[in-house]
């Protein structure tokens, strides 16, 4: 019987961790410790059999996804489904054209979105249409590869911005790396969930409360869904105040293991 895992990829927001800029405390613990640096979200998913991996689907391609693929051995990737058009976590769709060239021996790649953010993606990268094969899903559309349902959830981000409701034999997982307070009629689908990965972009004051949750923010929607484990994703680490890994650690020990931070490379049993 074939095993499924779930593989943060990357785990901060857009300006990753450590940025460029910046000389808060959270970046340079990460520069003092590369396995606490963070690049822009993205998920894998791979069914394991007896052989190894038997298939893998990507959300969403952030603009380091090649950095990524290659920090896990991922060789392969089947479908991809995207949360959203903002460039982190788009940006890295060109790194996949040379993969339908050479090992797919042409074969369009399938992608899944809305279709706001199909027409956002299309703008990007016309030059790939040749490469891809497009896929619309609307609000609470199910789609089934390899075993693994995923439903597309509305959020509370961009327009067309989906959370994926992810589901095996064994396991329910929310992934929402980008939103606000979630909608009433999503809340409904995902009560109860085994895990939850969502958004937690700031600590404590929250810049956008429309569009993104705090970590403290974060903590408590997941608690009112009743959900069984909690990581935390999306996170910036800079604002409002900067928040160490270590900080955060500390603060998280409240929680009993209920609650932790996201890691890059993090891959779990579902």
């Amino acid at each position: 019987m074939a095993d499924y895992t779930f593989t943060f990829m990357g785990t901060a927001a857009g300006c990753g961790v450590p940025s460029f800029f910046c000389d808060c405390p959270a970046c340079e613990e990460a520069r003092n410790n590369p396995k606490l640096a963070r690049g822009d979200c993205g998920a894998m998913v791979r069914k394991i059999g007896n052989n190894g991996v038997q298939s893998s689907l990507a959300i969403d391609t952030p603009p380091d996804a090649r950095h990524q693929l290659l920090r896990e051995g991922i060789k392969q990737v089947d479908e991809i489904l995207f949360t959203h058009c903002h460039f982190d976590h788009i940006g890295g769709l060109g790194e996949y054209e040379y993969l339908v060239q050479l090992k797919r021996a042409g074969e369009k790649l399938p992608i899944y979105a809305s279709p706001e953010a199909l027409q956002g993606i299309v703008g990007e990268f016309h030059y790939m249409d040749y490469c891809l094969d497009f896929h619309s899903l609307e609000p609470f559309d199910s789609h089934i590869f390899d075993g693994v349902k995923y439903t597309a959830l509305p959020v509370t981000h961009a327009p067309g911005t989906y959370g994926y409701l992810i589901e095996t034999n064994n396991t329910r997982l929310f992934y929402a790396s980008d939103t606000g307070p979630l909608p009433p009629e999503t809340t409904e689908r995902i009560h109860g969930v085994d895990i939850l990965a969502m958004d937690a972009t700031f600590w404590k004051r929250n810049w956008n409360p429309n569009d993104h949750h705090s970590i403290q923010e974060c903590i408590a929607e997941g608690f009112s869904l009743d959900a069984k484990k909690i990581y935390l994703t999306h996170m910036c680490m800079h604002y409002d105040e900067p928040i160490t890994y270590a900080q955060l650690i500390e603060y998280l020990k409240q929680y009993d293991g209920r609650v932790e931070p996201a890691m890059d490379g993090l891959t779990i049993s579902i």
